[in-house]
């Protein structure tokens, strides 16, 4: 009889932020009083099923070491294996997982820039995904008119918005899957787990959530993940 399947979390956070307008990466600016990489470390930690957590840095990484991860020592574990872009660092940090996960393990790759992520978020995923034969992602089903644009930003369509969703993270596939998706499809296209999946053939399952699961992009967002996470705090 084989062993139930594992989970493991993957947070690529070797990137630099440019579109914030900071000298500082992004991951590690000041939010609700602690480095932006700190919420989602600790949401992904506190979470029973997730046995470690994997955050992948750049190999020059400096500012890493310069906080206190004390409080995540039993499950986080450092990487200084960063690529290039996202997904290379993914592919690098599944390679550096081998000695740990087995195939068959589940990995949660979970985007840096999103702190809001729930415990409630956490267990839709798992649940919905536990015996799925591909696995999936989080996301939102897409509410708003979307216009296509030229060069000069002037619209010359209208696209329909049935049945489009707007991807989130953590996006949760088996480790030898994974693996094997973006070692074939390489680390310079897909900008998330699951088009590398999707190049396989294969269906990944959309699992709803909510908008509260956002992703700092710009400058202006931390306001509102600040926001959200002061809300959630009083709501515990």
């Amino acid at each position: 009889m084989n062993a139930p399947a594992r989970y493991f979390a993957l947070i690529p956070a070797a990137g630099s932020g440019s579109r914030m307008g900071s000298e500082l990466p992004k991951q590690y600016l000041e939010l609700a009083g602690a480095p932006m990489l700190q919420h989602a470390i600790k949401a992904l930690c506190a979470h029973p099923k997730i046995e470690q957590v994997f955050v992948v840095l750049a190999a020059d990484d400096a500012y890493f070491a310069r906080y206190d991860w004390t409080p995540f020592d039993t499950k986080l574990r450092r990487l200084y294996c960063g690529g290039a872009t996202r997904a290379a660092s993914v592919l690098n940090g599944l390679r550096a997982l081998d000695p740990v996960s087995q195939a068959e393990d589940w990995v949660l790759v979970h985007d840096a820039a999103r702190p809001c992520l729930t415990q409630s978020h956490l267990d839709a995923l798992i649940d919905e995904l536990a015996e799925d034969e591909v696995g999936g992602l989080l996301a939102v089903p897409v509410a708003d008119t979307l216009k296509r644009a030229d060069e000069a930003a002037r619209v010359i369509a209208t696209e329909p918005r049935e049945n489009l969703w707007q991807a989130q993270t953590p996006q949760m596939f088996r480790h030898g899957l994974l693996l094997r998706a973006l070692e074939e499809l390489g680390t310079d296209t897909p900008t998330d787990e699951a088009r590398a999946v999707e190049h396989l053939s294969l269906k990944p399952k959309l699992v709803a959530c909510d908008a509260s699961n956002l992703k700092v992009t710009y400058a202006n967002d931390l306001k509102l993940a600040e926001l959200i996470l002061r809300t959630l705090k009083t709501t515990e």
